[in-house]
């Protein structure tokens, strides 16, 4: 069956409040449960701030190595979901519903390559 990625797109800055947060978290474990009954859950997880990341571009003799996001911008991947489905429209289904628990944050839906 097709795997998808569900990416959720977060502004940089301050994370929202404890208060904010909360309801928004127990609605994802909603779908992630939705997801795992219905078989089509893969894995989900939530990524730290960009500032952590180290980006490593190899040259023609050596690795170089930088601290921080590779591309400036003004918001980030914050996390994401990886579902299988029958098809696109499927997944789509999936993306609106996730879309409308992290309003108004972009979720985008991409296929992954067949092995």
């Amino acid at each position: 069956m097709p795997q998808y990625l569900l990416s959720i797109y977060q502004p940089d800055g301050e994370a929202p409040p404890p208060e904010f947060l909360e309801p928004i978290m127990r609605e994802l474990d909603v779908l992630n449960a939705d997801l795992k009954a219905a078989g089509a859950w893969v894995f989900a997880a939530g990524l730290h701030d960009p500032s952590t990341a180290t980006v490593l571009r190899a040259t023609d003799d050596e690795v170089l190595m930088t601290d921080g996001p590779y591309l400036e911008g003004k918001e980030h991947l914050g996390g994401f979901t990886i579902i299988q489905a029958e098809d696109l429209d499927a997944a789509l289904a999936w993306g609106r519903r996730l879309a409308t628990i992290v309003k108004p944050l972009n979720i985008e839906v991409r296929p992954f390559q067949p092995h």
